[in-house]
């Protein structure tokens, strides 16, 4: 028996809840193939678009003057977390109880710590929200002290940190869980961020990724693997040319040079390349793998993705 995080993009969620909740059970059937092969699941989820509407919809709401406060960022990651849990357990419920399987199953809000000294909260990259006029945009930064950036001539945007995960505020609780067989939902869209003042802590405005929260994540809870699911069913160099290769296995070194030698999209896979390094390094014996949803277990079995390890 294997004890595995799952991390599974946002974009795999769909763009609106009617769309979701019938995404989220074809989701339900290959991590369920996990379970039923008598593995330890926790799985954590991707939050783009669903946040992006939730604070849309929030803001556009308190410009209307429709009476409704204007929602804090973290404040709208936690929304997501709770809507995308709620569809996420009942379909992993129902799977479970369809093939007789006798699992609990448990979405946790889940804090993550961060660093205010992060270099990330220097130079904000991640746009979120609505699309502004040049002149909008400034007074924005003005009155509200956002940073934005105009993204790829469709107008001004709100950019926000990425900032690095450091800790997870509920991972002893995630912890008993798992002891506890259940399945575990955590970490949704990378956590919610905050940061340590004292003995309070403190949400910031910043989105985390996902890949390295649930490396950091399947790292404290002593995952013996990560799996990080995306489109493709391995990772490719010199993706998309004549010599296109597709790649069965990686070692620390060579992982390296092939992010030194630019193979990795920095929006795409590169980050998903660091988590799997992150959490192969991290403990002797750990290992990632990167391939789609619908072949996680055939890549778990040797038969499909990209295997990083140490």
């Amino acid at each position: 028996m294997l004890k595995i995080v799952v991390a599974l993009g946002g974009n795999a969620l769909g763009n609106t809840p009617q769309e979701q909740l019938e995404l989220v059970r074809q989701t339900a059937k290959p991590i369920v193939d996990l379970v039923a092969a008598g593995h330890q699941v926790v799985l954590a989820h991707g939050n783009g678009p669903q946040v992006g509407m939730i604070n849309l919809a929030m803001q556009y709401a308190a410009e209307a003057g429709a009476n409704t406060p204007e929602m804090p960022f973290p404040e709208c990651g936690a929304m997501s977390q709770g809507y995308i849990g709620y569809h996420l357990q009942n379909a992993l419920r129902e799977e479970l109880v369809r093939r007789g399987l006798r699992k609990p199953v448990a979405a946790i809000s889940t804090q993550v710590i961060v660093s205010e000294e992060d270099q990330a909260f220097q130079t904000p990259t991640k746009p979120i929200g609505s699309f502004y006029s040049e002149d909008r945009a400034k007074r924005l930064e003005l009155d509200k002290g956002w940073s934005m950036v105009e993204d790829a001539g469709r107008g001004w945007r709100r950019v926000v940190p990425s900032p690095k995960p450091l800790d997870i505020v509920e991972k002893e609780s995630i912890m008993k869980l798992v002891e506890a067989n259940h399945l575990v939902i955590a970490v949704g869209g990378g956590g919610i961020p905050v940061v340590k003042d004292g003995e309070k802590l403190l949400g910031v405005a910043a989105v985390i990724d996902k890949d390295f929260a649930s490396a950091k994540l399947a790292e404290l809870i002593d995952a013996d693997y990560l799996i990080i699911l995306t489109a493709v069913d391995k990772v490719a160099i010199n993706f998309g040319k004549s010599d296109e290769k597709w790649l069965d296995e990686l070692d620390l070194n060579m992982t390296h040079q092939y992010i030194c030698e630019g193979h990795f999209a920095p929006g795409s896979m590169l980050p998903k390349i660091q988590a799997a390094i992150q959490f192969a390094s991290s403990k002797p014996g750990r290992k990632t793998l990167i391939t789609s949803l619908e072949r996680a277990i055939d890549g778990i079995e040797g038969r499909t993705g990209t295997l990083i390890k140490a």
